[in-house]
């Protein structure tokens, strides 16, 4: 089986995510304040320039999965929608941000490059239809209740309704109690659908559960290798200045400070997986 199954390349605003190429969404988990969201966006603008990595910058306005109903919830839609367009403008990324019921999706779609729907919502019709009539991109990832073969589902309704793309993101699936397993074997089986597929390395790691969602942040990059070389299109991570005190996932988040090590190790593995999968197409 070719391990990069090929996709129609989406534009992402000024971005374009395409066969051959590792991508990056990627950003704090939630919005916490204006000044740090624009630092991380910056920093990884800077990363991911030097490396040729396209990249589009991801914080929620607003959780709605919470362990604890006194979770941060972050600043909400206006604020929040306000905060990406002013990062879009002042850094040049494109941004990205989930949205959780259809009467978000007009304003989230005047501010937004790309839609995301979260994993807990990746089967309701309704939102999957609003998003794909917004006239952007829509990103939706994999639930976790579901094997990568249903998401063929997602992608038709999103499809149907019009997107001019559509993303889709393996984040691990339930397994016994308080913990995600990943099967590798999803990247390749998602990229059939025809459009590019990203691992989402953070999330794949969390502990879900309990009065808060742990994590283990030591295997995030196992799993992000692992994923690029399985054939994964891109790389969906969350990151932070100062995880420790993050007021979200703080225990999943990646360290800003380690990013460029690891972006860089992801890119000498897809670009191996590159050049041997050039090695078996000329093969006579």
């Amino acid at each position: 089986m070719d391990p990069r199954p090929s996709f129609e390349p989406v534009a992402v605003g000024s971005v374009r995510i395409a066969p051959g190429r590792l991508a990056l969404i990627a950003g704090p988990c939630v919005l916490e304040d204006d000044s740090m969201a624009e630092e991380v966006a910056q920093e990884i603008r800077r990363v991911t320039s030097a490396l040729g990595m396209p990249f589009v910058f991801k914080a929620s306005y607003a959780k709605a999965n919470r362990s604890s109903r006194e979770s941060y919830r972050g600043p909400g839609a206006a604020r929040g929608l306000a905060t990406l367009a002013k990062i879009r403008e002042r850094v040049g990324v494109p941004v990205t941000s989930d949205v959780h019921e259809t009467v978000e999706v007009p304003e989230a779609a005047r501010s937004l490059d790309l839609i995301q729907i979260p994993a807990f919502l990746c089967r309701q019709t309704a939102l999957l239809e609003a998003a794909g009539a917004s006239g952007r991109p829509v990103h939706v990832k994999k639930g976790q209740f579901l094997d990568p073969g249903s998401m063929a589902r997602a992608v038709e309704k999103v499809r149907a309704a019009g997107a001019p793309g559509v993303i889709v993101t393996e984040r691990g699936t339930t397994f016994g109690y308080g913990d995600l397993v990943v099967d590798m074997r999803a990247i390749p089986i998602l990229g059939r659908l025809g459009c590019p597929i990203f691992f989402d390395a953070t999330h794949s790691v969390q502990r879900p559960g309990g009065v808060e969602t742990g994590g283990q942040r030591e295997f995030i990059p196992a799993l992000a290798r692992a994923a690029v070389a399985a054939g994964a299109a891109g790389i969906f991570l969350e990151t932070h200045p100062d995880p420790a005190h993050a007021r979200s996932d703080r225990e999943s988040q990646w360290p800003l400070a380690d990013l460029e090590p690891l972006l860089r190790s992801l890119m000498k593995i897809h670009q191996s997986v590159t050049d041997t999968h050039l090695v078996e197409v000329r093969r006579p």
